[in-house]
């Protein structure tokens, strides 16, 4: 039948468009950027803006930021089911170590953390299942 397209035999993959590396640097920032302004402020337990708590902010942000860019980076490249893994841990860790600057047992924010995480696993994966090609 010449009117039928061919088969498929490779993996299946989801079509991403290429984002320019500027976008790609932006929403990270700015998420670092918000997400350090929330450590310093938890952190300084409506005290005084310290040294320390800027420091803290500052560290906070960067790595947030790099993690965030470097998740954003290679989960478009990992099947579904890792895909929304990736993210699930990354928000769960990201959640949890906020969590833990309010001084709240350890094992309430692991409890706390593994329930974020697990409710970004369920929508993720529900989205990447239903957005496949």
């Amino acid at each position: 039948m010449a009117h039928t397209a061919p088969a498929r035999t490779g993996p299946r993959t989801t079509h991403h468009p290429t984002v320019p590396l500027k976008a790609k640097l932006v929403l990270p920032a700015l998420a670092g950027i918000v997400y350090g302004l929330w450590t310093s402020g938890i952190a300084r337990h409506a005290g005084p803006i310290t040294g320390w708590n800027v420091l803290l902010g500052v560290v906070s942000a960067l790595v947030f930021a790099a993690a965030a860019y470097g998740v954003h980076t290679v989960a478009p490249r990992l099947p579904r089911e890792l895909r929304a893994a990736t993210w699930a841990a990354f928000a769960g860790i990201a959640f949890g170590f906020v969590y833990s600057l309010t001084d709240a047992g350890v094992v309430k924010t692991v409890g706390l953390s593994l329930v974020i995480a697990a409710g970004v696993l369920v929508v993720l994966f529900y989205r990447y299942y239903t957005a496949e090609d």
